[in-house]
């Protein structure tokens, strides 16, 4: 029975040897939370570049109404 428990003993290892590095890095989540917040700015800068050129290309482009006489 002693050798079928080491089995079982070897499965719960690995899970907790995934967690360890978790807990070694405690302060990552944290560092990854600015990173993403960093992200996340810079691409909502980009998005709204990326607008106002589209918006400036889309007026040029546009046809002026023409008067009507």
């Amino acid at each position: 029975m002693s050798q079928e428990a080491a089995p079982e003993r070897a499965v719960p290892e690995q899970p907790a040897s995934q967690s360890v590095p978790e807990q070694k890095g405690a302060e990552a989540p944290k560092g990854l939370l600015q990173q993403m917040e960093e992200l996340m700015a810079a691409l909502s800068a980009d998005l709204s570049q990326l607008d106002a050129d589209l918006q400036s290309t889309s007026d040029r482009l546009a046809p002026s109404p023409d008067p009507e006489p």
